[in-house]
């Protein structure tokens, strides 16, 4: 049996990064050199799930000359020359380091949302289990605990759920109102999707050309008791503004680097 496909949702326009998104598709922003898509791709790749759909929209043919001129691109390559200044040879020096993935590049529409834009990647999905994520976050989520937590509960639907690091510190209080601790930027309480899920096929049923998975689609499956739950307490970061945008790049930079699991 083959591994699951996995979509990636890249079609959104990014709007609270419009300083690098301006230019180039969410996905495609920088990081440490290579764009967030790749390495949201390289860590489902380095555990195994190399098979991918991505649903492209703003700005996408971006993400698909990426791709169509991948080693071109990324590898270090001489360039020999005859005459007319027409190059006769091209040496390339470094390995493919994308050998063996199958990417399928499938138009979702300008601005189709996020649940249509699976709907439409459908004849794609071979009818059998699939994964899904979004263009602009990372984590060192350990997959094989994803699906394994998926197969087990037999529902449609396993999402990923986690606890936020506060971006403020918290001040503890007493009854009178004055301070009796601080916490700095501790996990909230409440748990959030982080993105990552597991679906079955089945799913395509509450799912329509137009609709916003994360609102109808997602509310039917825990009505009808078919959303299971997968918690994950270790790293996630999404990256969602400019400021994130510079923190994951500082973090690059000083190897700071847990979602990096094709490292490791």
């Amino acid at each position: 049996m083959s591994s699951p496909r996995v979509v990636i949702l890249c079609g959104g326009q990014g709007t609270r990064l419009k300083e690098e998104t301006e230019f180039r598709p969410k996905p495609m922003v920088q990081v440490g050199g290579r764009p967030l898509l790749w390495h949201i791709m390289k860590i489902y790749a380095a555990q195994g799930l190399d098979s991918f759909v991505l649903a492209l929209g703003y700005k996408g043919a971006m993400i698909r000359d990426y791709f169509l001129n991948y080693r071109e691109q990324t590898a270090d390559l001489t360039l020999r020359y005859g005459s007319g200044s027409a190059v006769n040879e091209l040496e390339f020096h470094e390995p493919h380091d994308i050998e063996g993935w199958e990417i399928t590049l499938a138009n979702t529409g300008e601005t189709t949302m996020t649940g249509g834009r699976i709907f439409r990647c459908r004849d794609h999905l071979r009818n059998d289990t699939f994964m899904m994520t979004y263009g602009d976050g990372v984590a060192d989520i350990d997959l094989g605990a994803l699906l394994a937590r998926h197969k087990e509960s037999g529902r449609l639907a396993t999402v990923t759920a986690l606890r936020p690091q506060s971006r403020f510190g918290i001040i503890e209080r007493d009854g009178s109102g004055d301070a009796t601790g601080f916490r700095e930027k501790p996990r909230l309480d409440s748990y959030v999707s982080g993105g990552f899920f597991v679906l079955e096929p089945k799913v395509l049923d509450y799912l329509d050309d137009a609709c916003v998975f994360e609102q109808e689609p997602l509310q039917r499956l825990a009505d009808d008791g078919q959303l299971a739950v997968y918690s994950h307490d270790g790293f996630w970061k999404s990256i969602d503004t400019y400021r994130e945008y510079m923190q994951i790049n500082r973090m690059w930079d000083d190897g700071d680097r847990p979602w990096a699991v094709w490292e490791k």
